[in-house]
């Protein structure tokens, strides 16, 4: 599939932001004002929640600029059913019946959970597989690749199978599947993963044996106390230094 810039602007740091679509999948590129074909910089898939790259564009392009400043490119790409890609009936039902229950106190069911997230996580992974396709021959993009955050059941399964993601970060701040635990199994890279300990959307045992069965050597969990929306600053920090780490020294 072939990528068509659509727009392109450099920021006031100098990182240059480019929109992209992929067929009918809209993305966006930030590369720091050093990349170049001469001096090519590694990538970091940006993951976001199934919002809307528009909604999600504030915190995404911070998160670009960071990477930027730790010279890295940065990219993501709009989910399934999300933003302005058509509706998807099936999970728009799944998020329904996810509320409801939620509503009237009652536990979310594994058929709910799996309703709700394996579909997206079927339809996302090659579409983030098909965005790897077309920007890592882009002559200032040289890898390796990271993945940041994100719907964490997407982020598993792509660190999982997919031998060009070197390293991740995942936030554990959504339902996981039981499917999804067995192929966290499968994880070996380096991971760096973030919990938020009062998180209320989020089933704290059940993060705790997701971060588990990751078969990483290499594994770290950064628990703090704290909502879904109260991630300290230092924790991102930590996440940013996790990839200078591991990017760069797979780099050179």
């Amino acid at each position: 599939m072939t990528l068509h810039l659509t727009s392109e602007q450099r920021l006031d740091d100098g990182v240059l932001e480019r929109e992209f679509t992929l067929g009918e999948i809209p993305g966006i590129l930030w590369t720091p004002a050093s990349a170049s074909p001469s001096a090519p910089v590694p990538l970091i898939l940006l993951g976001h929640p199934p919002l809307g790259l528009r909604t999600m564009y504030p915190r995404l392009v911070g998160r670009a600029r960071q990477a930027s400043a730790d010279g890295f490119a940065a990219a993501t790409i709009e989910l399934p059913g999300s933003g302005e890609r058509p509706r998807w009936a099936a999970a728009e039902q799944a998020r329904a019946d996810m509320r409801r229950a939620m509503e009237a106190g009652e536990p979310v069911g594994d058929e709910i959970v799996d309703a709700l997230v394996l579909p997206l996580v079927d339809k996302a992974v090659p579409e983030w597989q098909t965005a790897l396709d077309a920007l890592l021959p882009l002559p200032e993009i040289g890898g390796p690749v990271g993945y940041s955050g994100g719907v964490i059941s997407i982020g598993v399964r792509l660190a999982a199978f997919e031998p060009r993601i070197s390293a991740a970060t995942l936030f554990a701040g959504s339902l996981v599947p039981r499917a999804i635990v067995e192929e966290a199994r499968r994880v070996t890279i380096p991971l760096h993963v973030l919990l938020q300990w009062d998180d209320e959307g989020n089933h704290r045992q059940a993060a705790l044996d997701l971060f588990d069965a990751f078969a990483s050597k290499e594994k770290t969990l950064h628990a703090n106390m704290g909502g879904h929306t109260g991630v300290p600053q230092f924790a991102s920090e930590a996440a940013a230094r996790f990839f200078v780490r591991h990017l760069h020294q797979q780099g050179t």
